[in-house]
């Protein structure tokens, strides 16, 4: 344990000693990966799919704000919808257009969770996104992550569905139209699982703020439960084809996670626990102070020997 505290506090230091050059690299990374995951899902349109563009819209998503990667994830999605229907690439924005106003609405600095949704849900485990933005976001996360998730049903459904696209005439495009509006947002299993992670975000923000102890590890097992309760009766009242196995391992495999994220973030040691009662003209207040577990890591001294004698001949 020891040398796992040692190593928080390196990772810390070397955090904040370097913290503008790790914003830009992780920035630059975020929305390398996620510019490669739409291409992949969609890559419709050739120009898109260049490399040289791909690494000149992630060098600029490095030196602009975090949201600019939403916004250019936006673009990429639209390009690729438009070479493939003009009717696809409409409902994208329109999409887009509800997600921005609410998205900077309510939830402005969750661009994590937006984009990270969507990440997560390609690699089967979208379980991580309610509990991590119930551990470290507030309740209007709640529309961050659901964004994410229609993002992720809205380009697999373009993906799976692209060689019906493309009809001409206006009556066949706007029963294409209104065909893709069903597809999307008629999705049984989205809705179930907006749902649920919903319920899940919720249960863990209510009980990692409450005053007990060990709060976050509670609040990690009632939200991983919660939420195997969510996408089953869900699943079972909507009949959907949600995994019940693949549910219950990607939640297990979440909450190890939030273990590490727990560890990093809000590691307390509950044995030095103080309880302070103090008042004034007005109220009296009732304290409690849990510290943070530390450990002193160890000063590495360097030094310099300087040669300055001569050799005589």
């Amino acid at each position: 344990m020891t040398s796992l505290l040692e190593l928080k506090q390196y990772i810390k230091r070397f955090y904040i000693r370097y913290e503008a050059y790790i914003s830009y690299i992780w920035k630059f990374l975020l929305a390398l990966i996620t510019i490669l995951m739409i291409n992949s899902k969609l890559g419709y349109m050739e120009a898109l799919t260049n490399m040289a563009i791909i690494m000149m819209a992630s060098l600029l998503c490095a030196i602009l704000p975090p949201n600019f990667i939403v916004f250019m994830a936006a673009l990429f999605t639209v390009g690729h919808l438009y070479s493939l229907a003009i009717e696809c690439a409409l409902i994208a924005c329109i999409i887009f257009l509800l997600m921005f106003l609410l998205y900077f609405r309510f939830s402005p600095k969750d661009t994590l969770a937006v984009l990270l949704t969507p990440l997560f849900f390609m690699m089967h485990i979208p379980y991580v996104m309610p509990l991590a933005m119930g551990l470290l976001g507030n309740p209007f996360s709640v529309v961050s992550v659901s964004f994410g998730l229609v993002i992720a049903f809205m380009l697999n459904y373009f993906s799976a569905n692209a060689t019906s696209f493309g009809s001409e005439g206006v009556q066949e495009a706007a029963n294409e139209f209104q065909s893709i509006i069903s597809g999307i947002i008629g999705n049984k299993t989205m809705v179930v699982m907006i749902a649920a992670f919903a319920v899940a975000l919720i249960v863990v923000y209510i009980i990692r703020r409450a005053s007990v102890d060990h709060s976050w590890k509670i609040a990690i097992a009632a939200g991983s439960i919660a939420l195997m309760i969510a996408l089953l009766v869900g699943s079972l009242a909507a009949e959907t084809d949600i995994s019940i196995p693949g549910v219950i391992l990607g939640t297990v495999i979440s909450a190890a996670l939030m273990l590490v994220v727990e560890f990093f973030a809000f590691n307390l040691d509950y044995n030095r626990t103080e309880k302070v009662q103090f008042e004034d003209d007005e109220y009296y207040y009732y304290v409690k102070a849990v510290p943070k577990v530390t450990v002193s890591t160890p000063e590495r001294k360097v030094k310099k020997i300087n040669r300055t004698s001569k050799q005589q001949r």
